[in-house]
């Protein structure tokens, strides 16, 4: 779902590029932000709460809450709706806890 015709958005931001979400290849426009391509491709369930297993989804929409962590290209909570998405990105649902880094200086 996308505004084509308005009298003040230009329509220079219709270049489109491809994604892959949970293997299947998406289609979003160029400068938009990740949690904005997947809801328009009708996905609003972004993971699950690790506690009470509750769907997540986009809430705040600001990067204030962490509602809509995704995985974007193996790296574990990311911000969909702060990232924008590029093309060829894979994007997979967050429903975990992310690995802790342990090495010389983690604890």
């Amino acid at each position: 779902m996308y505004i084509e015709n308005h009298p003040i958005l230009k329509q220079d931001n219709n270049q489109e590029v491809t994604f892959f979400y949970k293997g299947t290849t998406l289609k979003a426009n160029h400068g938009q932000t990740i949690a904005g391509a997947l809801m328009a491709n009708g996905i609003k369930k972004f993971g699950i709460t690790r506690k009470l297993q509750q769907s997540r989804g986009l809430y705040c929409a600001n990067g204030r809450c962490c509602s809509c962590f995704v995985t974007v290209n193996g790296l574990e909570h990311v911000l969909s709706c702060m990232t924008l998405i590029e093309d060829g990105m894979e994007v997979s649902p967050n429903s975990g806890d992310p690995d802790v880094r342990r090495g010389d200086y983690g604890n």
